[in-house]
């Protein structure tokens, strides 16, 4: 079956000495020592988080709420917003 995408938008943030990074159409997190890393990071953390959901027959969007989303928060604190695309395919059994 052919690989499907999702599009969802990542941001890292700088905490400390090391850099946070979050998917804002999941609410999914991860950390990292560089901004590389954590990219890295978070695309392994929300492969997993949708795998996952999907295994469980959970929703995969979870918005992070506009009370808490940093966009809104704290922009001046965000080092790099960017698409984050993930690959997966679907296998169908009967």
């Amino acid at each position: 079956m052919e690989n499907s995408k999702f599009v969802f938008t990542g941001i890292v943030i700088k905490e400390g000495t090391s850099y946070s990074s979050l998917c804002l159409e999941l609410d999914v997190a991860s950390e990292g020592e560089t901004i590389s890393k954590a990219k890295q990071n978070l695309m392994e953390a929300v492969s997993l988080y949708i795998e996952s959901a999907i295994e469980n027959n959970l929703p995969v969007l979870r918005q992070i709420p506009e009370e808490e989303n940093p966009v809104q928060q704290y922009p001046e604190k965000i080092i790099e917003k960017f698409p984050l695309k993930i690959n997966f395919s679907v296998k169908a059994y009967a």
